[in-house]
């Protein structure tokens, strides 16, 4: 992060849990929240840039990636993390703010965003597209359930926890190459990812994300409840080389009828799954156009 001397620690609350969040500059609020393997370090070249445009911008760490968040009922579900998200708004005060998530946090931003509209001033999803039409179609496309293998496996608990920390993560640091081919981050970005997954229970609180995602109970929603709408105006972005979720299945799976108010579609070259990563400057110019021009987009 280039200004890291402005850099504010926040906490927020909700019940019992405690949510770290770094945040930059002043003025109409851009919350950011990152997915897996990953964590609130995530957007280091968007908050300053956004900082610089006049936005107060905020990483949140997610449910379960710090001990302090880690709940005693286990719940990992994509609703009670949206939950967080909602809470996390409204003591940042009673203006509706800008949505930002990669990964997990895209997902946990279209539940949060249908849950609470009024709460949310535009969205912007990056990876991932809505997790009711993944769940229920994308997973039947054969290429992204191949991609998708990694899924099944960690929800063999115990085995999957071991297996991801052996040999210094490697597990982590292969899934980073394959999922963003040809892209190497700093050494100390990985290091810092695995120091975060290394604290004591947060490993097994991230794996808690797709073992909740792939339970019963998730699998057996009515496809009326998982195509529901979310009415908040939305950027979508895709790295074209993602090797997590494949653009075209991204594209695919974004329906125009699930966003009654406005989607626009940006796929992004030479970037795969961290596109706000690997390509900072373009993803940075695109988030910031859209904030401020997005009902021009729309029209």
């Amino acid at each position: 992060m280039s200004v890291e001397q402005s850099v504010e620690h926040l906490v927020f609350e909700r019940g019992d849990l405690r949510f770290s969040a770094l945040a930059i500059g002043e003025g109409p609020v851009v919350l950011c929240l990152h997915g897996f393997p990953d964590d609130l370090h995530s957007f280091r070249y968007q908050l300053p840039v956004l900082a610089k445009a006049g936005y107060r911008a905020i990483s949140l760490a997610l449910r379960g990636y710090e001990p302090a968040s880690i709940p005693d009922s286990g719940d990992y579900t994509v609703e009670s993390i949206a939950t967080d998200i909602i809470a996390v708004v409204d003591q940042l005060g009673s203006d509706p703010v800008h949505l930002i998530g990669h990964d997990w946090g895209a997902a946990v931003a279209y539940t949060a965003a249908a849950a609470a509209p009024e709460r949310f001033e535009s969205l912007i999803t990056m990876a991932v597209p809505h997790p009711g039409r993944f769940a229920r179609e994308g997973l039947r496309i054969f290429k992204q359930l191949r991609n998708s293998w990694y899924m099944g496996f960690f929800n063999v608990p115990q085995i999957s926890d071991w297996v991801v920390c052996r040999r210094d993560y490697a597990f982590i640091r292969r899934l980073w190459r394959d999922w963003s081919p040809g892209w190497a981050p700093e050494a100390h970005v990985l290091e810092r990812v695995i120091d975060s997954l290394s604290q004591p229970g947060v490993l097994s609180a991230a794996l808690g994300y797709y073992r909740a995602a792939l339970s019963l109970k998730a699998l057996t929603i009515a496809a009326e409840e998982a195509y529901y709408p979310v009415p908040v105006p939305l950027l979508a972005l895709t790295g074209e080389q993602d090797g997590c979720i494949d653009s075209a299945v991204f594209e695919r799976l974004m329906k125009r009828e699930d966003f009654p108010r406005g989607l626009k579609l940006e796929r992004i070259a030479g970037a795969g799954h961290f596109l706000h990563q690997e390509q900072p400057d373009v993803v940075n110019r695109l988030i910031l156009r859209w904030m401020e021009n997005r009902h021009a987009m729309l029209d």
